[in-house]
């Protein structure tokens, strides 16, 4: 059973940084991906990044390209996501996840398998 953690998450203003940290109890990921999704109020899951741990490729939605980075520490269990020239419409409840087996289909939320809590994000104008 693993468990995945989140924080810092935030205010802050627009055009300014944040980075979020997921941490993994008990496991080191090993071939695991990790990916982060995000949730605005009344709006459906979306992508944000992700790193396979197989390939040690990234990927990154189109809205954020240029913007976030997803990087990790192996030796701490830890993934990040670096948020830099955020805009009010970044705003969001930011989730972490892991996905046991590598299917390809990283931007599906429905492929990953343990979820954090959830961090807030919020982007003022």
């Amino acid at each position: 059973q693993v468990q995945l953690v989140e924080s810092g998450g935030g205010l802050v203003q627009a055009g300014g940084s944040l980075r979020l940290s997921c941490a993994a109890s008990e496991r080191t990921f090993s071939s695991y991906t990790m990916g982060w999704f995000r949730q605005a109020p009344g709006k459906e899951r979306e992508f944000v990044a992700a790193f396979s741990w197989s390939g040690g490729n990234t990927y990154y939605a189109d809205s954020v390209k240029g913007r976030f980075t997803i990087s990790r520490d192996n030796a701490k269990n830890t993934v990040y996501l670096q948020m830099n020239s955020l805009k009010p419409e970044d705003t969001a409840v930011y989730y972490c996840a892991l996905e046991r087996y590598y299917s390809g289909s990283y931007y599906d939320w429905t492929r990953y398998d343990y979820w954090g809590q959830g961090t807030q994000v919020t982007v003022s104008s």
